[in-house]
């Protein structure tokens, strides 16, 4: 399962990522609001970690905005502020539990544990979508001329055009995606691996494309 932490202490993060990933999470971190808001209306991510205090948009704001705008990731909210009103504000805005730093990670670990087994948070590993499959635990992309290997980048590009299939994706969105928000990409590389998965889709020989939206991104079109 994907993760998204939204958390402005980069040292809190880096402490929680092995413990996230050795739970079986792929994680992805931003360190601001807006960055954070972009990444989770997205689309790609299964549960969400969110801190209330954040620079740029804070975090009730954040999760109305995400709630406005049709996005059901359950979501648990981090915050130092403890007191019951707090906690009535951060579930009215739409968070789904709450927890108060500090924490025990077990108990954080739990939570999300509780969130992704709630009915309709179960994700099928296989994503389905036209004449494909891909299987991002596998590394496969199978479509009606058989099967193909991706790489690690290829299946994360993949997956993150089929979550949503006929609907502009920036460039910057998908490089925060595929790369990570903090990375230190160039967009020559999305350029370059958009090709990859070209040559992916016809080798299997599914009629979906990835179309080129100029001067703004790419859509992927069944």
């Amino acid at each position: 399962m994907r993760i998204l932490m939204i958390e402005d202490d980069a040292a809190l993060c880096e402490a929680l990522r092995p413990a996230l990933e050795a739970a079986a999470f792929r994680v992805d971190f931003a360190h601001n609001g807006p960055d954070g808001l972009a990444l989770l209306t997205s689309g790609a991510y299964d549960v969400c970690i969110l801190d209330r205090m954040l620079q740029g948009l804070d975090g009730l704001s954040l999760l109305r905005a995400a709630r406005t705008g049709g996005v059901v990731t359950p979501v648990l909210m981090l915050t130092a502020l403890s007191g019951i009103g707090e906690r009535v504000d951060g579930l009215d805005a739409g968070a789904d539990d709450y927890l108060a730093k500090p924490f025990d990670t077990r108990e954080l670990l739990a939570r999300l544990r509780a969130l992704t087994r709630r009915p309709g948070t179960a994700v099928d590993p296989t994503m389905r979508s036209g004449d494909l499959a891909l299987s991002p635990t596998e590394l496969t992309l199978t479509g009606p001329k058989g099967t193909v290997s991706l790489t690690k980048r290829e299946c994360d590009l993949l997956e993150a055009l089929l979550r949503s299939p006929g609907h502009l994706q920036s460039r910057s969105g998908l490089l925060a995606q595929v790369w990570g928000p903090m990375a230190e990409v160039e967009d020559a590389n999305l350029d370059c691996y958009i090709h990859f998965v070209r040559r992916r889709l016809q080798s299997v020989g599914s009629t979906s494309r990835v179309v080129t939206v100029r001067g703004s991104g790419y859509k992927f079109e069944v």
